[in-house]
């Protein structure tokens, strides 16, 4: 195999913009954080191994998600088939107030119980669009998916986030 300088620097940099992206996804594929640096390293792995398969006329993040989705299952399912360990939290919050901490921390907990009562379509849908901030086109380019599915999906997928933060924060008011 020859190595392509050009070729490797373009995954150097795709590496280094995108990985931030990557590590999200997995994490919010339900990727245990004890697993987190391995996956996303799996992940670059693959984009490597597979790069004169890349089809530039794809959006890069689009090509990155549908390998980043199937790492994230694969190593759920490795994760699954070891003996379970406890979750400790990885906290990166070093420093600041602990009300906030504790705050930011419920409601961390909250969205991850929320994304985890979603089939996997639209959790999927609803993380690429309201956390990664993914159009419609591109996620439905991600998933090979019909465009309006996605809507439909993202809609569904709204409709419950709105319905359990107001259960929640005790505000049915504000369910619309």
């Amino acid at each position: 195999m020859s190595t392509d300088p050009s070729g490797a620097a373009e995954l150097g940099a795709i590496y280094r913009d995108q990985f931030g992206f990557v590590w999200r996804i997995l994490r919010r594929l339900g990727v245990p954080p004890e697993a987190l640096e391995d996956a996303a390293q799996d992940v670059f792995v693959v984009v490597h191994r597979r790069w004169d398969a890349y089809d530039p006329d794809v959006p890069i993040r689009s090509w990155l998600f549908g390998i980043t989705r199937r790492v994230a299952a694969d190593t759920r399912k490795r994760l699954q088939r070891v003996a379970s360990r406890s979750e400790g939290r990885a906290d990166t919050e070093r420093l600041g107030d602990p009300a906030d901490v504790a705050a930011r921390a419920e409601a961390s907990d909250f969205v991850a119980r929320f994304l985890a009562t979603l089939d996997e379509d639209k959790r999927i849908v609803f993380v690429l669009a309201d956390v990664e901030g993914l159009t419609a086109p591109e996620i439905g380019a991600a998933l090979g998916v019909n465009l309006n599915t996605i809507y439909a999906r993202l809609r569904a997928a709204r409709l419950r986030f709105q319905t359990a933060r107001a259960e929640w924060t005790g505000s049915a008011a504000e369910v619309g």
